[in-house]
């Protein structure tokens, strides 16, 4: 986790560490450095930066080696928090999500771009002070700006372009096709989707973890029911445009604090379901789920599903959140550098682009 906190760090502690850290996705705070080793797979790639507001952003241009003419292209959308652009931070520095898609798009022979949203990787913070409020807004424009760079590059055929949303980043996914106006995608990737309007999903986790912390003894049962309390009242305090109690629990102090008030009022406001009954008729939707996802859970996929009118859904065996292998034996690997990414994404993905961008 961040040690140089913003308004929009994620801050923690105990049992409810890691759930600010994947919920938080205006986390600004430094992200691991990125490495400069290209992933495996047939992808020329290339650094580049583009402006979004009075803002500089940079980003990871990956292009099929040796394409000739213009190909399809997709944008990649980070999870939550101050995740960069190869879809690491400081809680997974080496889960490289949105690096193994642009591998896998490669060798599929589409184009990609992935940036370092505002508060991670090589952006940092750009033109903002660490204390200053950063709203929704901000990063949906960073997603059409990004965008837009991606349809200008060489090569890329701006009539057949995806977006790619990870975790979180699915949320923004969603919203693309009512968002950007010039060459629209044609297609979405809704990688380990929010099911659920996002209060509830943080709900949903706060509660698994506290029960969890409970039965391992790292919650008594005053301190969780406070805690499970504290939650509730936060979410409705949020919900109705009110100011969260000063007093609520400490461990709930990240998720909750002044400054994100509006922004999560905002998105919670978005419920992924509706987002998928509006879109457009014309867009390819795939769903990808992971059945070892411990995050998104499959009645979460299910609820989404129901407003994704004719999309595709792949759930795909042994796979968690970041869609590498997982294996809960004992003795299996656990940390994401010594587990494979999903053998089973590639064909996924590579037959969906093949239906939807090849004839677009």
């Amino acid at each position: 986790m961040p040690t140089a906190l913003s308004p929009f760090a994620p801050r923690a502690s105990g049992a409810l560490a890691v759930c600010a850290a994947l919920l938080l996705s205006a986390g600004c705070g430094a992200a691991p450095e990125r490495t400069a080793e290209q992933p495996p797979g047939a992808a020329e790639e290339r650094d580049l930066r583009f402006t979004s507001g009075p803002d500089t952003l940079h980003g990871t241009f990956a292009v099929p080696k040796g394409a000739s003419g213009k190909v399809p292209g997709a944008l990649i959308v980070s999870g939550s928090g101050p995740t960069d652009r190869d879809g690491n931070s400081d809680m997974r520095p080496n889960a490289d999500t949105n690096r193994n898609f642009a591998r896998v798009l490669a060798d599929a022979g589409v184009a990609s771009l992935r940036y370092d949203k505002l508060g991670s990787g090589d952006t940092g913070m750009a033109s903002h002070a660490k204390d200053d409020r950063i709203g929704y807004d901000v990063f949906e424009q960073e997603m059409t700006d990004a965008y837009a760079e991606l349809a200008a590059q060489p090569g890329v055929d701006p009539g057949r372009l995806m977006v790619l949303g990870h975790s979180e980043g699915s949320l923004f996914a969603l919203r693309a096709p009512q968002v950007i106006e010039e060459n629209p995608p044609k297609a979405l990737v809704l990688a380990a989707p929010v099911g659920n309007r996002y209060l509830d999903t943080v709900d949903r986790q706060i509660t698994e973890q506290v029960r969890g912390g409970e039965s391992q003894g790292r919650f008594d049962a005053e301190r969780a029911t406070a805690v499970l309390s504290d939650t509730r009242l936060a979410i409705a305090r949020v919900r109705g445009g009110h100011p969260v109690p000063d007093d609520i629990a400490p461990e709930l102090d990240a998720l909750f604090r002044p400054e994100l008030g509006p922004f999560l009022r905002r998105i919670d406001g978005l419920d992924p379901a509706r987002l998928g009954a509006d879109l457009p008729a014309d867009v390819a939707t795939l769903v990808l789920w992971g059945e070892a996802d411990s995050q998104v859970v499959r009645q979460d996929v299910d609820r989404l599903m129901t407003g994704l009118d004719g999309a595709e859904r792949v759930d795909l065996p042994d796979t968690d959140h970041v869609f590498r292998v997982y294996h809960d034996s004992p003795g299996s690997p656990v940390l994401d550098d010594e587990r494979d990414f999903s053998p089973d994404v590639a064909p996924a993905l590579t037959g969906f682009v093949d239906s939807a961008l090849a004839g677009a």
